[in-house]
């Protein structure tokens, strides 16, 4: 289990009068009568002037507020808006208001010490001249009734703010009572041109905002998998978990309408590596303390956990830190999307390069080999404007809640420009030398001596992938990222790239005349295989290549964990193919998260002695079954069945299935002891969805024995029963 740190007190004497507001759970009672002059017998009676009767935040989901700014989604009582558009506010007084004698004002906090000088005490007028920071105008008066109108700035901060109405009297200001049903969240605003996050690509708008499913990918670049992942930014208490996040970070509450900042002290306590932040990650396989990586199916439970008690929850890896840091920026509005990198390198000197060390025979040398490749690594890309930067070096940015360097002494990663990134200029704040070699690193293969032998300098960042807007297909945004390897422009960039320190090694390996390749397979776990390797001989001459081909379980990261193969076939070329037969029980009982093998062939060429190689990451599969049964209808209990059977020749021990739906179902677990060889197990659970239209139902299973089996099922608000089934992959 976590243990917490509990972080030293240090005292603010001496450097500044007061504490920095860094809370938006903390506020000062606000005075309900503030004297203009001494009253020693107290407040003389007011029933003569204005007074307020009812406050109507027009905070319903069906009303004109939530309708307007996009929040009518969110499972929340309070009213959520956001900034840069007007919202309305109903006031009911004890008589008509009259503008030429009854002066009263909106008043807008929050953060303890509100101030005006600080953009944490916001007085709204109903007359639009004295407004300076926020606009406000009246928007209609029926009898008793007023209606005002309120613009709160495109910059202003991002949080939850208390409201009052403050009516003034001869002898002071009177205000309303301090009432939660009058707070109200005010979010970012992609939809308005004033703010930092606009969006103006409508369909990516909606994708990167609003969308609750998520589709992670995994696997290898040329054998990609789906991961489906609920967000469930709208789901009841995110948003308010999302808010205790900036404050556990204590992030200054005038920092929080920027959202350069926002993001980059989120990459940092998404993590829990330095600040009590919220998922503790862990590679090792051992998950006896938490819950396994590979069984989440969403956000909403991590992050509820989370906040429930401020102790970080266990377990993640880049892909969850990714999809509940996607979750927290949808939720506060910055459009943001996760994005998965294929062959992802870690570059910890600078130099673009990785290196696999050989031996006199041309075999791995896993004893000097340290450097790995990641088969893939996920981190998220948020939409704002760059105002720190010189023009154009807005739009998207990457940022990484997975820690794996530290930046300015934390654990985070970014806001770094996809064009900075792109066109070489590393230069620029935050992170950009980092993100530049986890997509263009060399792949050099060095001899016993260090002298590299062969060279693939398009292996590294060979795929970039993100969910297209709109739908379930894949955006290839590769592009993005680097120009065409090989390219004047890829060149141009390396040079400049240079100039900020960051640079390829220049290597020339002698031209090869033998091509090794190990064609992609498609196998299910347990299921025995044929590994092939097909040699080509461009030289017209004999060739003959004395092979070695190794075969790990590896994790994501690329780090071997048990090896299960070794053969080395001495192979005459004419073109030729060999085959080598992978077995289940050289692998059943050794896999790790994700069911990754990755084998690797290398060998010298007797005649010329050149260097072949080639690799190969097999995921395998598994299958897992979901059914919804009943009238899906908001409101009315539904059914769904989740089924799995056992086909191994092993029991299956502490088995975890899990299952969810955004605006369907809240999370729900169960925990099979044991699952015995041919068994099938079925477990139903009722359910009553709150949202009509379409969504997901995801579901997953998980053990020690057997990762990463997870489907899904779509589900839909519709008059008649219906039966679905779907089948997945691990």
């Amino acid at each position: 289990m976590a243990t917490t740190r509990v972080r030293p007190q240090v005292s603010i004497r001496g450097r500044s009068v007061g504490p920095i507001a860094s809370s938006n759970a903390v506020g000062e009672e606000v005075p309900e009568f503030e004297p203009f002059m001494l009253l020693p017998r107290g407040p003389p009676p007011l029933t003569d002037y204005l007074d307020v009767w009812d406050v109507n935040m027009l905070k319903e989901p069906e009303e004109v507020n939530k309708q307007q700014h996009h929040t009518d989604r969110y499972a929340n009582e309070g009213l959520i808006v956001r900034r840069g558009q007007e919202f309305q506010i109903s006031i009911t007084f004890n008589r008509p208001h009259d503008p030429s004698k009854d002066q009263f004002a909106l008043e807008f906090v929050i953060g303890a010490t509100p101030q005006y000088s600080k953009g944490t005490y916001i007085p709204v007028f109903p007359s639009e001249e004295r407004n300076k920071l926020w606009g406000g105008r009246v928007l209609d008066t029926s009898d008793n009734v007023l209606t005002m109108g309120i613009l709160p700035r495109a910059d202003c901060i991002v949080g939850k703010y208390g409201m009052y109405v403050a009516v003034v009297t001869p002898y002071g200001i009177r205000r309303t009572k301090k009432d939660p049903s009058r707070e109200l969240y005010i979010l970012f605003n992609p939809w308005v041109k004033d703010d930092s996050v606009y969006l103006e690509d409508g369909a990516e708008r909606t994708e990167c905002v609003l969308n609750e499913l998520g589709i992670i990918y995994h696997g290898a670049y040329d054998d990609v998998s789906e991961r489906s992942w609920n967000y469930g930014q709208f789901e009841f208490g995110i948003l308010d978990a999302c808010l205790f996040i900036m404050d556990k970070g204590a992030l200054p509450i005038t920092n929080r309408g920027d959202p350069v900042k926002i993001a980059r002290k989120a990459s940092a306590m998404i993590n829990s590596k330095d600040d009590e932040g919220v998922l503790v990650g862990n590679w090792s396989g051992d998950y006896m303390y938490g819950v396994a990586p590979t069984s989440w199916t969403g956000s909403v439970e991590i992050l509820l956990s989370y906040a429930n008690g401020g102790d970080p929850v266990c377990y993640a890896q880049c892909w969850v830190y990714a999809a509940v840091f996607n979750t927290f920026l949808r939720c506060l509005g910055i459009p943001a999307r996760v994005v998965t990198n294929f062959f992802s390198a870690h570059d910890n000197d600078g130099n673009l390069k990785t290196d696999i060390l050989l031996d006199e025979n041309g075999k791995v040398d896993r004893s000097r080999t340290r450097d790995s490749i990641w088969n893939y690594h996920c981190w998220n890309e948020c939409y704002m404007a760059r105002l720190d930067l010189p023009e154009g070096f807005g739009g998207w940015q990457v940022v990484d809640a997975t820690p794996q360097e530290t930046s300015d002494g934390m654990y985070r990663c970014g806001p770094a420009s996809v064009y900075a990134i792109k066109h070489g200029m590393v230069c620029y704040p935050f992170d950009a030398p980092f993100v530049f070699a986890e997509v263009n690193s060399d792949f050099l293969y060095r001899d016993g001596t260090l002298t590299p032998v062969k060279v693939n300098t398009s292996h590294v960042g060979r795929l970039v992938l993100t969910k297209a807007p709109g739908s379930n297909g894949r955006s290839d945004i590769t592009s993005m990222y680097k120009f065409p390897e090989g390219s004047a422009e890829e060149r141009t960039v390396l040079e400049k790239a240079e100039e900020y320190g960051v640079r390829r090694q220049d290597v020339t390996p002698p031209v090869a005349d033998v091509a090794l390749d190990i064609p992609s397979l498609e196998v299910k776990v347990g299921a025995g295989f044929d590994l092939a390797l097909d040699f080509r001989n461009s030289s017209g001459q004999r060739r003959t290549v004395e092979a070695y081909t190794n075969g790990y379980v590896v994790y994501y990261t690329g780090v071997p964990s048990a090896e299960i193969l070794f053969q080395s076939p001495t192979v005459t070329l004419d073109p030729r193919r060999k085959v080598i037969k992978v077995r289940p029980e050289d692998y059943m009982g050794k896999l790790v998260e994700q069911a990754n093998l990755h084998f690797i062939t290398t060998g010298k060429v007797k005649e010329t002695g050149q260097i072949v190689t080639a690799m190969r990451v097999i995921t395998l599969e598994g299958e897992v079954i979901v059914m919804v049964a009943g009238t899906p209808r908001v409101s009315e209990e539904m059914l769904v069945t989740v089924q799995f059977t056992n086909d191994f020749k092993f029991s299956l021990e502490n088995v975890h299935v899990r299952v969810e739906g955004p605006g369907v179902m809240s999370p729900h677990n169960k925990l099979y002891r044991l699952i015995a060889p041919g068994t099938t197990i079925s477990w139903t659970e009722s359910f009553i969805p709150r949202r009509q239209g379409p969504s997901k139902l995801m579901a997953s299973l998980d053990c020690h024995a057997l990762r990463q089996v997870r489907t899904h099922t779509h589900t839909h608000t519709h008059t008649h029963t219906f039966c679905h089934k779907s089948r997945s992959r691990v």
